[in-house]
């Protein structure tokens, strides 16, 4: 992500986890076929209304980072610091110069973000300076000293508190430079320290911290719930795109993320890469989320020239939203020139690159039409791919 646009959102990721029991922190434990994290960090790049995400990491888990962002389009992440409130701190510093309206912070530990729940959040903040996300308390509650119960507490207006918390970026920010050294509970004390309204939004039973192993299987029994489905074998599907632009001036050409030199360009709206639209709509038709059309609109200046690969990391981020991963991609150029054979490999680790998948589950081939049809005039390269994406039971 290249800018921080209206909403940007911050996952804290710098705990060491230690109530958890792992010989990690918990936040790179696997959840399915994926660390913890990188469900969160997945749920909010694919939001359509965020335009950045970042982590705020532990300096010592740069590896583990790497591997639960791989894939995702993401800004580079921070370091954090002694507390969660000196992460949370610095993790805002760092977003200043993006200068978003509104900011998302949110607990790697939360892993199930339902997008339902950053919809209220942002509906919140269009008349109010901060939201929080809630479940209303259903236990009774007893307050206790010594092994007894001294009083029973009242649970009417309690509620739990979930994150993401979402906030005025400018207020925010304001008000944890003045809490500093202060160990807040949450980003929404901070808020109330400062004198800021916080809205109550509904939350979502799914939107559990993660904190002992018995809440990591009640999390994968939720993904299997959510699923509705009797056991938990995935899903596997194949999605199928094709794309075709026609040459125009020029004197290079992008084909699946390599430029090639040639007598001609290709013409398009962004850079024209015709392999990368057609993977692209492919993995799109696996999830069954329309096209790249519906997704980078050609009637938005934005993506004017725009890095073909953008579109491609951004399809790759909903397949990792959804829990699944892309099992295997299958790319067939259909031109007369230039030659693909000489670029193959690089265009291969290219397309791996962009998905954060291994290059062995990436083919790229090229065939003619014999001097048939348009590619055969030499008018235009066509392009038509094919992707396997295995995602959870009933997605």
């Amino acid at each position: 992500m290249q800018s921080g646009g209206t909403v940007a959102a911050l996952v804290v990721a710098a705990g060491r986890g230690s109530r958890f029991g792992a010989g990690a922190p918990k936040q790179y434990t696997r959840l399915g076929e994926r660390p913890i994290l990188s469900h969160a960090l997945a749920r909010l790049a694919a939001h359509p209304a965020i335009g950045a995400v970042r982590a705020v990491i532990h300096r010592d888990d740069a590896g583990a980072y790497a591997e639960a962002a791989a894939g995702l389009d993401l800004l580079p992440p921070v370091h954090g610091g002694a507390e969660r409130q000196d992460s949370v701190r610095l993790g805002l510093e760092s977003l200043a110069e993006l200068t978003p309206q509104w900011v998302l912070i949110h607990d790697a530990a939360r892993p199930l973000l339902p997008a339902a729940v950053i919809d209220r959040l942002l509906t919140a903040l269009k008349t109010a300076p901060a939201a929080l996300p809630v479940l209303p308390v259903a236990d009774t509650l007893k307050r206790g000293a010594a092994g007894h119960v001294r009083e029973t507490v009242a649970r009417e207006d309690l509620y739990r508190a979930q994150t993401p918390q979402a906030f005025a970026f400018a207020e925010i920010l304001a008000a944890h430079r003045a809490a500093a050294g202060q160990a807040l509970t949450d980003d929404a004390a901070v808020a109330e320290a400062a004198g800021l309204a916080v809205a109550l939004v509904e939350g979502a039973p799914e939107l559990m911290k993660i904190t002992t192993a018995g809440d990591l299987a009640e999390a994968a029994r939720w993904l299997g719930v959510a699923a509705g489905e009797p056991d938990a074998r995935p899903e596997v599907r194949l999605g199928q795109g094709f794309d075709v632009h026609r040459f125009g001036p020029g004197d290079a050409v992008m084909l699946c993320g390599v430029s090639i030199p040639h007598v001609q360009a290709l013409a398009g709206h962004s850079d024209a890469d015709v392999g990368l639209h057609a993977l692209t709509d492919a993995i799109l038709g696996a999830l069954a989320d329309g096209d790249i059309g519906s997704h980078f609109p050609p009637s938005d200046p934005t993506w004017r020239g725009a890095d073909s690969a953008r579109f491609l990391r951004h399809a790759g981020t909903l397949v990792a939203a959804r829990g699944g991963r892309i099992l295997h991609c299958d790319v067939t150029l259909i031109c007369e020139a230039p030659k693909v054979g000489p670029h193959r490999e690089a265009m291969r680790a290219r397309i791996a690159e962009s998905l954060g998948i291994a290059v062995g589950r990436v083919s790229v081939k090229a065939t003619t039409t014999e001097k048939l049809g348009f590619t055969g005039r030499r008018e235009g390269i066509a392009a038509q791919a094919a992707a396997t994406v295995e995602l959870p039971p009933g997605t």
